[in-house]
């Protein structure tokens, strides 16, 4: 399990009183925080989480580095009065960071996570801006995690978020989840991405997407339609029997491969399918058969009279003969 110091900033300006995600754009992401919270500190009793705002008055750290869950919610009770202003990312990302820097055990990795549920503003609007402040964090050893909803997950926002995290990653280690309105809970949506996949124990290649699962796509964008969420054991199974079931696949392929003939040009028997070889000869043998009783007949016939027909060779009449039960096999095709 990862061993990290994390510190989340939560988006409480005004735009959180929109009631599109149930019942409030800010109790839904209240109970998003809970959920990390929780889910960091038992994936590793050593891991510390903070937390802080980034509108309002200002950017506002509420608790540095704690373990205690009644932190958290005490601090995000007391922001739920403080819900007003404008976002500020590049502020609020800079003193997260700066809090980070002063973590106790300095063994833990670095991660923020940021909840952008507004429209980007100042320098948070500016691309360049923000790629450059990303490529400071990446090289600080900072991962950071953007969990876009609302008027976060609008086409302008997105690239700039986008183009943000594909700067600050260092061997994937920042995602971006973008969570629409809908049914679904915005910490159930966290839950399978790949945000928490790590701390669960889960690979990261066995979640499904969490746009599309979020969006309500068939089967939930699950890989096999199986949550990993909900039976990480199932998933991880049905994951390993289709490696082993590849394997196996690719072996026989290749010990056909090692056993075929070393030549360049099939056999004349191989161009040719079974069922039209076996009609083909089986036409043969009645077109000689009744080559030979027309033969028979012709004689009996004609006798010596027969001069012309005698004549004939044997690769004309067997021509003939083959044309004749050609025509008889096409009448009883018909009939």
């Amino acid at each position: 399990m990862p061993l990290e110091a994390t510190m989340m900033i939560m988006d409480n300006s005004e735009y959180m009183r929109n009631g599109d995600y149930q019942p409030t754009r800010f109790e839904c992401q209240s109970d998003a925080v809970n959920t990390v919270f929780q889910t960091k500190i038992d994936s590793n009793p050593e891991n510390t989480v903070g937390i802080m705002t980034m509108a309002g008055k200002g950017p506002e750290v509420l608790v540095t580095h704690t373990k205690e869950l009644g932190h958290i919610l005490k601090s995000v009770h007391s922001t739920s009065s403080k819900i007003g202003g404008s976002i500020d990312i590049p502020t609020a990302i800079a003193i997260a960071q700066l809090a980070l820097k002063h973590r106790e055990n300095k063994n833990l990795r670095q991660r923020i996570i940021v909840f952008v549920g507004s429209p980007l503003e100042g320098q948070g609007a500016d691309e360049k801006n923000m790629v450059k402040l990303a490529k400071k964090l990446k090289k600080n050893n900072v991962a950071v995690d953007i969990v876009a909803f609302g008027d976060g997950i609008e086409e302008g926002e997105s690239s700039v978020l986008r183009a943000f995290v594909e700067n600050a990653s260092s061997g994937d280690n920042s995602h971006l989840v973008s969570v629409p309105p809908g049914s679904h809970l915005l910490s159930d949506v966290l839950l399978s991405s790949s945000i928490l996949a790590g701390d669960r124990g889960i690979p990261e290649e066995a979640m499904g997407d969490a746009n599309v699962g979020a969006s309500g796509s068939g089967g939930g964008g699950f890989e096999f339609g199986v949550d990993p969420s909900l039976d990480p054991e199932l998933a991880m199974a049905l994951r390993m029997s289709m490696e082993e079931e590849q394997a196996r696949q690719a072996a026989e392929e290749q010990a056909q491969e090692t056993t075929a003939p070393p030549t360049s040009l099939p056999p004349v028997s191989e161009s040719i399918p079974a069922e039209a070889e076996g009609e083909e000869d089986a036409m043969l043998q009645q077109a000689l058969a009744m080559s030979k009783e027309q033969d028979v007949e012709m004689d009996e016939d004609h006798g010596e009279d027969g001069g012309e027909d005698e004549d004939m060779d044997e690769e004309e009449a067997i021509a003939r003969a083959i044309e004749m039960s050609m025509k008889q096999h096409q009448e009883d095709q018909k009939k």
